[in-house]
């Protein structure tokens, strides 16, 4: 990976006329704000030439220049046991795994915990190569307070068939997962773009300019203040069921990032937002059966639901 500096050279857009400097650049670049503002608070942000600050007005037909910051290099792959972490199936193509919380997919800046092709490479697995350098195989995430199903690529050929089959959203993905109050309909399907929170980078939101997310809900089980959905994506952005259902007001259990209230996971004794993956199916790459597995609740979410059925009882 390069460690060069990377030299942008943009037109200013007729639709930007007007904008400030950071706004301008965060439509145009597809970051948030608050990046475009560090750029230009440290002299990387010129405008026909001139270095100019975040404030400055932008005219349609100028040209803006950017010094983007080389990217990080790719942590390194760590060979490192993950307890709890279970196989569920194993075959010269793929292996699917089920993940505990607090384990990330792969490596990533900033994340020095376990993670799933650590686990696999502890426990003497050899996976596909394709892939970003430090996720080589992982054809889809779950996020690092997410439990449940993945399936990593093995071989070459069956990286490039799984990848496919997300693409063109032919893979079951379901979920359970405990939210806040009563979906109204208790059925229903939440079609609303997902792209980068425009302040926050380490969340997402429902924006305008963001990517197509479509999400099917269904009412599994109803509690006094909250309800047990099963979830079915069509889609799979980032963090995708917990944005939807937040903006829907009716944020998973647990999940302080995207607004549940703290007191309701403290009462059922909960650390994690309440989520899990429990099915995953597609269509194999070794044979073109379609294949299915599911997973079980893990103890954390299985005792908060005795929980509140007890208080519900």
């Amino acid at each position: 990976m390069s460690t060069v500096p990377e030299t942008r050279t943009l037109p200013v857009p007729e639709g930007l006329e007007g904008e400030r400097v950071d706004a301008a650049l965060a439509r145009m670049l597809g970051f948030s704000r608050t990046k475009a503002a560090e750029l230009a608070a440290a002299g990387k942000v010129r405008l026909d030439g001139a270095e100019v600050g975040k404030s400055e007005r932008v005219m349609s037909g100028s040209w803006l220049e950017v010094e983007m910051p080389a990217p990080a290099a790719p942590p390194a792959i760590e060979a490192e046991p993950v307890e709890g972490m279970e196989i569920v199936h194993d075959d010269p193509e793929l292996v699917v795994v089920d993940k505990p919380v607090g384990v990330a997919a792969h490596p990533s800046p900033g994340w020095s915990g376990p993670t799933v092709i650590g686990g696999l490479a502890a426990a003497g697995y050899r996976i596909a190569t394709s892939g970003a350098a430090e996720r080589q195989g992982i054809v889809h995430r779950l996020d690092v307070g997410t439990s449940g199903l993945m399936v990593v690529a093995k071989s070459e050929p069956a990286y490039a068939h799984l990848k496919q089959q997300f693409r063109e959203r032919t893979v079951d993905k379901r979920y359970h997962a405990l939210v806040q109050g009563h979906p109204d309909p208790l059925s229903g399907t939440i079609d609303a773009p997902v792209g980068r929170h425009p302040q926050h980078d380490w969340k997402w939101a429902v924006t305008a300019d963001g990517k197509p997310s479509v999400t099917h809900y269904d009412l599994i089980e109803a509690f006094r203040g909250s309800s047990l959905l099963d979830i079915k994506l069509e889609t799979g952005r980032t963090h995708q069921i917990r944005v939807h259902m937040s903006a829907h007001r009716h944020p998973c259990v647990g999940d302080l990032t995207y607004g549940a209230d703290p007191t309701l996971a403290k009462r059922l004794r909960l650390t994690r937002q309440w989520l899990h993956a429990v099915r995953l199916g597609f269509t194999h790459p070794g044979g073109g059966q379609w294949v299915e597995y599911a997973s079980r609740y893990p103890e954390d979410l299985r005792t908060s639901l005795e929980r509140l059925r007890a208080e519900s009882a």
